[in-house]
Parts: C-alpha cells; structure tokens; sequence
C-alpha cells in the first residue's frame, strides 16, 4: 500500500478507523471522511504525527454533493485515487411491520446510494490507476437478517451493484472486493436505528466475543493487496452461514431465527 491514495468513508470509528490506522502503517496516503468533522481532525493529528500523508473532508454520504466534493479534494491534494473504501454505514433493530419506512429510506440512503455516489465519482480516477473499489457488507447481505429488513435490504443492492461493476469492468483491470467482515466490535449497533428512528443506545449483543475492529483491519489490507473478489470473516457466523446458504437454505432461516431471537429484548420471538 505504499503511496497507494485510499479514500476511507465513515472513517471516524470502528472498522473505518481501524482501517486508516493500518492503511497508514503500511505506508498508504489517506482521505478520512464522515459526519464528524472533530473526530476526524483528531484522527488526522495521530496519523500526522506519526508521518502519515492524511486528509480529512467531512461527508454525509447520503449527499450526494457530499461524495462529489470528496473525491474532489482528493484529487486536489494528491492528484490520484487508487482505492475508495466504501466502509460508511447504518444498521437497524426493529421487525417490518412496526418499522416507520423512513428508517429503511435512511438507511438505504446511507449504505446503498453512499456506495453508488462514492463510486460514480471516484471510478474515472480508480480506473486510470487499474485500482480497487471496496464495498464493506456484511452477513446480512448473504442472507436475510430478521429484525433488520432495511439493513439487509441495503447489503443486498450492494452486492449486486458491486458485482455488476466488477463484470462491467472486467477487461479495464478493476479491482472489486465485496468484504463481509461478520459481527465485529464497533459502533454501528450503538447507533442502530430503532423503530421510529432513534438510536437504540447499547448493543444487545456481547462486544467482548466478537472480532476486534483491529484484525478486521488487517484481513481488509491483506484482501485488497491480493486483490480478492470476496472476503468473509469469522467461521460460524460468516463462512458456515455463506456455505448453508448455498446448500441448507431452509435450515439456515430456522437457525438465523432463532439465533437472532436469542438477542435480550429481541423485537420478534
């Protein structure tokens, strides 16, 4: 990854951040973007002090204005874009008939058309480098997650959006990578949406037992370098799931619904 120009999206925590820190450690040059203008800044001044080339833009990728002006910024300032890293994202806990639609609109928002707008804008650039565009997904968008309709939903259309652009630029040297990294520890189900759209607040689920942000990194750096077309993390919940859906379907919908039950204060039983 060596002066290799990545841009970062949801940059400002959990596996975004965890990402910036060991794409710089490797020697790569940084855009860091998301909503939080400060904990941007206080990103920057870490990497910065330790010889890293970084910049930050604040971006709503929901706007898409936003994702325009991030890629131009970074085209600015380092005059290339190597690797876009569409990592932004929300997540929902709610089942669909007690769900106000606007909470899958916003999420579609975010996960699906923040992936699209990034990618429109910063593929003329990747392409001329024969560079990689990263859709971080997850288990949900291999197989439906009760409870979380809008969050799947979006995974989904990432999967099939990435794949086509993939076979789409199949003979101009792009890169796609469609990574699911599986439950990890970070701040996306803090910020879940609930049925009427606030934050639920605490996860529900233990932190402590699942992947640390940190390795995800490191298996995310690795798949980009070898240019993988998909990464799946963890063997029980992610490998083991990706493989029941090929071959158990009916048995995998009974073991995801009562494995998902299990939840404290699940919303479905």
């Amino acid at each position: 990854m060596q002066n290799k120009v990545i841009i970062i999206t949801g940059a400002s925590s959990g596996i975004g951040l965890a990402c910036a820190r060991e794409f710089a450690k490797r020697g790569a040059k940084l855009t860091l973007a998301a909503r939080s203008a400060d904990k941007l800044d206080e990103i920057k001044s870490e990497l910065q002090s330790k010889g890293s080339d970084v910049i930050t833009v604040k971006t709503d990728v929901s706007i898409e204005e936003d994702c325009k002006n991030m890629v131009d910024e970074t085209i600015k300032h380092f005059g290339k874009i190597d690797i876009l890293f569409n990592n932004a994202g929300i997540s929902m806990r709610a089942t669909f008939k007690d769900v106000d639609l606007k909470v899958i609109k916003q999420i579609m928002d975010v996960n699906f058309w923040g992936t699209v707008y990034s990618t429109k804008y910063a593929l003329p650039y990747i392409l001329e480098q024969k560079g990689s565009v990263v859709g971080v997904s997850s288990i949900a968008g291999y197989v439906g997650l009760p409870g979380r309709t809008g969050y799947s939903s979006s995974k989904f259309a990432i999967h099939g959006f990435l794949e086509a652009l993939r076979v789409e630029n199949l003979k101009a040297g792009l890169h796609v990578l469609i990574a699911a990294p599986g439950f990890t520890a970070s701040n996306v189900r803090k910020v879940a949406l609930t049925a009427n759209g606030s934050s639920q607040g605490n996860t529900p689920r233990k932190e402590d037992k699942m992947m640390k942000a940190e390795d995800v990194a490191v298996h995310m750096a690795n798949a980009i370098i070898k240019r993988k077309s998909t990464l799946v993390l963890t063997f029980l919940e992610g490998k083991f799931t990706v493989f029941l859906k090929k071959f158990a379907p009916a048995l995998l919908r009974k073991l995801t619904f009562y494995h998902m039950a299990k939840e404290p204060n699940s919303p479905f039983k």
